[in-house]
């Protein structure tokens, strides 16, 4: 669209023009020619020339400006949403958008935004499903207890696709909030997690279950959102009050998905 607008503003269409002016305006080229007869001509730089002076600049110079104005509408629309997002509450560190109720899901999307966020964690790496579970029960959660931080929000980090990647090198971060000079025991690593718009939904149900609940978000809802995947990983959110039955493995969580305009 835009290269038609362009060639509907070019200069033989300009209904100011007359027809002495065109004239003008052809020998005006025929005379910069005849000076370069000696030389090779080069037509792009009298189409360069010309479009400068219809246009005020030259080529790259507009389109530069073009795309800083498109970036200024589209930071101005994301500004407007995260405002609007702002006054619909807070809840440990994600300011919510009202639920997307999607027919393909058989629960509601929430767009949230999660500001770039401190962690301490330990990094799993093998097949996820089951071991994950036991890298929490037996790695983690002694050193959550030796330090005192059950009342913290909780990450898990996917950072692979186990459809793609080799299983025994998939890595999963298990992360607790934490400040950066917040002094804990057992050396674990630090981190910032990255900060954005994430596509978020709840699940409830057992290890084993979690890695097809990932799927109607993706595959499904996804497509259909007007939004697209970006390069931060998938997301495991626990909250403080997360529940998880130890009879029946049975555990709930926030699986989120990292997004951005198409």
């Amino acid at each position: 669209m835009r290269a038609a607008a362009m060639a509907n503003a070019s200069p033989h269409r300009d209904s100011g023009s007359s027809s002495a002016e065109y004239e003008r305006r052809i020998h005006r080229v025929v005379a910069h020619i005849d000076q370069l007869l000696v030389e090779p001509l080069d037509l792009e730089t009298l189409a360069a020339r010309a479009f400068k002076a219809r246009f005020g600049a030259p080529p790259s110079g507009w389109r530069e400006a073009r795309r800083s104005e498109e970036d200024s509408n589209s930071g101005q629309a994301e500004r407007s949403l995260d405002q609007a997002a702002a006054g619909l509450g807070f809840d440990h560190g994600f300011r919510s958008t009202p639920l997307i109720e999607d027919p393909t899901m058989n629960a509601s999307v929430s767009l949230i935004d999660l500001p770039p966020t401190p962690v301490a964690y330990y990094r799993y790496t093998g097949p996820y499903g089951p071991p994950v579970e036991r890298f929490w029960m037996d790695r983690v959660a002694p050193w959550m207890a030796e330090n005192d931080l059950f009342n913290r929000v909780r990450y898990g980090i996917v950072h692979d696709d186990p459809t793609i990647a080799d299983a025994a090198k998939c890595r999963y971060d298990a992360c607790v909030v934490a400040e950066p000079a917040e002094v804990l025991s057992g050396q674990p690593m630090r981190t910032m997690l990255p900060g954005g718009r994430y596509a978020c939904t709840r699940f409830e149900g057992t290890v084993d279950d979690i890695d097809a609940a990932w799927q109607p978000l993706l595959a499904g809802w996804l497509p259909a959102s007007g939004l697209q995947l970006d390069a931060r990983p998938l997301v495991e959110r626990y909250p403080v009050d997360a529940k998880h039955d130890p009879q029946t493995g049975v555990f709930d969580c926030d699986i989120c998905i990292p997004v951005k305009p198409l």
